[in-house]
């Protein structure tokens, strides 16, 4: 399901491109693949923390951070081999990634050997010979995998481990038992590539990305003479409208989807035809969000036309696709949110938010929708990915994976004209965590009566939980939901005795399109209002304490954090912030930042208006630090973070301990009163989201436990005994 991700898609300080899902401590890299909506990672401590914060220095860290080194890397082992959907299916073959590149097997043989495809060092030779020596190896890691129709071709798209530069690899595929040597050969790379899809066997579409921006279509023909032959299709003219290309499910359109916070608009290419021409489904209108799919001569489209501009589902003819023969399908029950569309056989599958708060999946026929029926997932589930189905996988059939915070994936099938839902009993391993832990589901009272929905995760009983450790994570901006994917990191920390709270606060996309409305621009406080709001709740409720309290946030989740660390610090004891987001004002005055002019219809317009400079000024949590005892903090940044500038990070360090030493100094009891740390760590390169090398990204978790458990107090958990023979 791509629907919502597309309309979604920016380079917004959340966005990145990778989202986790197979760790094996074997190898030295995670395996990944593209995604728009990604849980941002860190670097390690590699090149050195910084010892100026206020308390000692960060060497106090170092000794439990190597004991949690071991105790993750025997955790991630544990679940090394959750399933995920990186295999890809062809006609004939099953591709899959390993660290040096991409094979594939033959379906057809009986004792089938993996035989490589693509291998990660002849992708790099060309840089090695290019870029100076001094600069080291260029190491990539493979992202995403599409093959044309028939296997003629395969295209994968590469990222740079060290920097966000990404390339498109085109692989002419062959038979081993053919004369061609070797059987499979690069044809060419493609720079810069984002998007991609294939048309035909010999014609691919794709977009570039060009600093933080998408706005170029091109077409590459392979059948042409020489190469291959690109041609350019389409070019956005608009700075904050964000473009991908991507196929239907059925693989009988290519769609353009052009997407700025606030607006849509959707080009189509019938594949099924010669002319690959685009034609536009509906010009772009202000307010208006729309994404298409396509069922058997008619196009599906999600739009937010239902009431009060939440999406409902529409249909309408290929040929007439204009707004006027637009006609509804379906509209969500009242406090129910559609978070993505997919299409399958002759039913439209959508995933929906129930009240509580709970996935649920709604199955409409498209023959008759009348026919419409729910199925309730697992009360534990908190996330679903869909599997995008590969050239010989069955299309009447929705395969997905469900997860939690702590849950490992597990593997769903849906046939919806049977109504059958069905679990892969061979993922029995991990399913004792599914009923040893509980999903706990509050609802905090804001201070304008809204109720925000909390996520809780537990291991005991609520009623237990008054002594635990709480960790609480956050962010609330851009629309996005909350990352709810299964972490190791936090299954550790529940086996410890820990217990997880998400607060889905308005800013993100949990309760629907108005839950973000409601705090674009002038609105921003009500984010940190409803922050304060879950924890008080969580208190209430017999949850943990202050003392035994942290916050944990990335990227824009850092303003509601930062903000309430300035409104009330005494509610938590430490925070830890990944390439955090602090210096608002700053950057929204700076129009030439690369997010600044798409930015204004999230934060607003420092510069032209002045009522949104007011606005920001009064949360932003760099230019509202005053001398007061501060929560310990931890402060990861990059130095070439092109979302996040480094030198806000650097201000609030800053600024935040001579506000802290002030507040020490004015005390007459200074001498008792003990300095929370402020730990500053700033490693070098641009990649937003932190190394793929897993043993750095070990580090850094590990670091971060240490600090948190250093900070709070806390002894350090005891390793397992081993079981007696």
């Amino acid at each position: 399901m791509r629907v919502l991700r597309s309309l979604l898609c920016s380079s917004a300080p959340l966005l990145g491109v990778f989202r986790v899902r197979f760790w094996d401590p074997r190898v030295s890299k995670r395996k990944a693949w593209l995604s728009l909506s990604v849980q941002r990672w860190c670097t390690s401590e590699a090149s050195g923390l910084s010892s100026d914060h206020l308390s000692s220095g960060s060497d106090k860290y170092q000794q439990l951070k190597k004991h949690f080194v071991r105790r993750l890397k025997a955790t991630y082992h544990r679940f090394h081999s959750i399933p995920d959907y990186s295999v890809v299916c062809g006609c004939h073959h099953v591709y899959f990634i390993k660290a040096d590149g991409i094979y594939r097997i033959d379906k057809r043989d009986c004792t089938p050997e993996p035989e490589q495809v693509l291998n990660l060092e002849h992708a790099s030779r060309a840089e090695r010979r290019t870029r100076a020596e001094s600069e080291g190896r260029v190491q990539w890691t493979i992202q995403r995998i599409r093959l044309s129709p028939h296997e003629k071709h395969l295209a994968a798209t590469l990222k740079c481990c060290h920097t966000e530069e990404l390339k498109c690899v085109v692989v002419r595929l062959g038979e081993r038992n053919t004369s061609i040597l070797p059987p499979h050969y690069i044809l060419l790379e493609l720079q810069s590539v984002f998007s991609f899809e294939w048309a035909t066997d010999d014609v691919l579409f794709y977009t570039t990305l060009e600093g933080l921006s998408s706005s170029s279509v091109f077409r590459l023909d392979l059948a042409s003479e020489g190469s291959g032959k690109v041609t350019s299709v389409y070019e956005e003219t608009q700075p904050d409208v964000f473009v991908e290309v991507a196929l239907s499910r059925d693989r009988q359109i290519l769609t353009i989807n052009c997407n700025s916070r606030t607006s849509s608009e959707v080009m189509l290419i019938d594949v099924t035809k010669s002319r690959l021409e685009p034609f536009v489904i509906r010009p772009r209108q202000l307010d208006l969000l729309y994404h298409v799919e396509h069922w058997k001569g008619s196009l599906l489209i999600l739009a937010n036309t239902g009431p009060g501009q939440e999406y409902q589902v529409m249909q309408s003819p290929t040929s007439e696709p204009s707004t006027a023969s637009w006609a509804s399908l379906f509209v969500p029950k009242p406090d129910s949110a559609i978070k993505d569309m997919d299409v399958v056989g002759d039913y439209c599958l959508l995933v929906l938010k129930t009240p509580a708060n709970e996935l649920a999946l709604s199955v409409m026929s498209l023959r008759n929708p009348k026919e419409t029926y729910i199925i309730e997932l697992p009360s534990w589930a908190c996330s679903i990915e869909t599997k995008k189905p590969g050239l010989a996988d069955r299309q009447d059939v929705l395969e997905f994976l469900l997860s939690s915070p702590v849950h490992p994936p597990v593997p769903f099938s849906l046939d919806p004209e049977k109504g059958l839902l069905l679990s892969d009993p061979g993922t029995q391993t991990h399913s004792e965590s599914h009923d040893k832990y509980v999903t706990t589901r509050l609802k905090a009272c804001s201070q304008d009566g809204t109720l925000v929905p909390v996520t809780l995760l537990h291991a005991v009983p609520v009623e237990d939980l008054s002594q635990a450790p709480l960790l609480v994570h956050v962010y609330g901006a851009y629309g996005r939901d909350l990352s709810m994917e299964f972490c190791p990191v936090r299954r550790f920390l529940l086996e410890q005795g820990w217990a997880l709270a998400y607060c889905h606060i308005r800013g993100g996309g949990e309760r629907g399109l108005s839950w973000h409305r409601q705090t674009r621009v002038e609105g921003k406080r009500r984010g940190v209002e409803d922050l304060q709001a879950c924890l008080q709740k969580l208190f209430s409720s017999g949850v943990s304490s202050a003392s035994l309290t942290a916050l944990t946030a990335c990227s824009a989740g850092a303003v509601p954090v930062a903000a309430l660390c300035n409104w009330k610090p005494n509610m938590m004891r430490a925070v830890t912030l990944q390439a955090p987001f602090l210096d608002v004002l700053g950057t929204m005055e700076k129009a030439d930042l690369p997010l600044t002019v798409e930015d204004r219809d999230e934060w607003g317009d420092a510069v032209g208006n002045p009522n949104h400079r007011h606005i920001i000024a009064s949360y932003c949590p760099l230019h509202n630090i005053t001398p007061q005892r501060y929560p310990s903090m931890l402060l990861t940044a990059y130095s070439g973070d092109p979302r996040i500038p480094l030198e806000g990070v650097l201000k609030y360090a800053k600024y935040i301990k001579k506000a802290i030493h002030t507040h020490l100094n004015r005390k007459q009891n200074a001498d008792c009163e003990s300095a929370p740390s402020i730990v500053l760590n700033v490693q070098p390169g641009a990649n937003h989201l932190g190394p793929e090398d897993f043993v750095q990204m070990l580090e850094e978790e590990a670091f971060r436990l240490a600090f948190l458990y250093t900070e709070l107090n806390l002894d350090p958990p005891q390793p397992r005994r081993k079981r007696k023979r």
